[in-house]
């Protein structure tokens, strides 16, 4: 039996109304920028990492000092970030997935963190391996509350002059 004929829907010209699959109606809704940003500053970060692993390699076997560098460092900026965009500046919606989650979350490997120990450990170097486990979680845990302590001390300061 079929429905009369005023009783069928044509679905919508442009392919996203109530029948299309969530993600079509999610990138329609606004998502499809927030996805650009994220992987346009993913891109840059990635590069920015790249870069740092061929001014500084680490030789097969000894500490992988460019990649806990560049984790701390990460780490660090994003806790300065963080504190900034929440009680200084209020940002456009695109700037935290573009810079926190796009630029850091390339330039940030931890990966290549996880890479770097099996392959320490593999090659018989597991004293480096375990020194570079705990060294890299206490950097980037230190470098990030560190930041942004200091970057909240310092709007403190700014604030009470």
């Amino acid at each position: 039996m079929t429905a009369p004929r005023d009783q069928i829907t044509e679905p919508p010209v442009s392919g996203v109304g109530p029948s299309a699959p969530a993600w079509r109606r999610g990138l329609a809704d606004g998502q499809a920028p927030v996805i650009t940003v994220v992987a346009v500053g993913g891109a840059l970060g990635a590069v920015a990492r790249y870069g740092a692993s061929l001014l500084w390699p680490t030789a097969a076997g000894a500490f992988p000092w460019t990649t806990l560098v560049v984790n701390a460092t990460g780490c660090a900026v994003i806790g300065v970030f963080m504190v900034v965009i929440t009680d200084v500046w209020a940002a456009h919606r695109l700037v935290r997935p573009f810079f926190g989650t796009g630029v850091l979350g390339g330039f940030t490997t931890f990966s290549t963190y996880g890479v770097d120990i099996q392959q320490l450990v593999q090659s018989g170097h597991a004293r480096t391996g375990l020194a570079y486990l705990a060294a890299t979680l206490l950097a980037a845990l230190a470098a990030v509350w560190l930041a942004a302590a200091a970057t909240r001390r310092l709007i403190s300061c700014r604030r009470t002059k």
